[in-house]
């Protein structure tokens, strides 16, 4: 049986959590492109390590934004871009992550391999994601990382596309991620 410590719930804090998405450029003029990175700035949810690894997630799809040294003209326009088109943040105000099952294989006292497989709703479509991470635990903290990617495409986003198609952003994009979450009091 679990002890208390084990069934805890532990709170994203994502003010110390580092959270970024990578976009690739393709195409003629790819080697003249950028490829941006995208910070994730306002998420939250809780982790589990028993009675089985579990994480939920939420990511407010509006505070994406391009931190690339870039004119701020470019990054203004790449973020409207990716807010209007690409997410649909007004239509589509929440990007959520709930685990449906996972594995964990101890590594060492306190840090663990997991891997979580899940379902991830973006734009209003729901699909299948699977998250490898490595965790470790302190008293009072988890933290988790890892990277993952998916296609574009497969959430009804076609990539960006300019100067009539021969500079572009690849399907696929790369989630990197080092968070960290504080065990929560329980409730009396």
């Amino acid at each position: 049986m679990p002890t208390d410590t084990e069934l805890a719930v532990y709170q994203i804090d994502r003010n110390t959590s580092r959270f970024t998405v990578r976009a690739f450029a393709t195409g003629m003029l790819s080697a003249l492109g950028h490829s941006p990175t995208i910070a994730i700035r306002d998420f939250s949810g809780e982790a589990r390590l028993a009675p089985e690894p579990s994480l939920s997630l939420r990511v407010r799809a509006d505070s994406l934004e391009v931190t690339d040294d870039i004119p701020s003209k470019d990054r203004r326009e790449m973020e409207r871009t990716m807010h209007e088109d690409v997410l649909q943040s007004a239509k589509y105000p929440e990007i959520v992550y709930e685990t449906t099952r996972a594995s964990l294989n101890e590594l060492s006292e306190g840090r663990w391999q997991v891997n979580l497989v899940g379902n991830l709703t973006l734009r209003g479509i729901t699909r299948g994601q699977n998250i490898a991470m490595q965790v470790s635990k302190t008293a009072d903290m988890l933290r988790a990382g890892g990277e993952f990617t998916l296609l574009q495409s497969s959430y009804g986003i076609k990539p960006v596309s300019v100067a009539g198609g021969t500079l572009k952003l690849k399907d696929e994009l790369k989630f990197t991620f080092d968070i960290v979450a504080r065990k929560q009091e329980p409730k009396e």
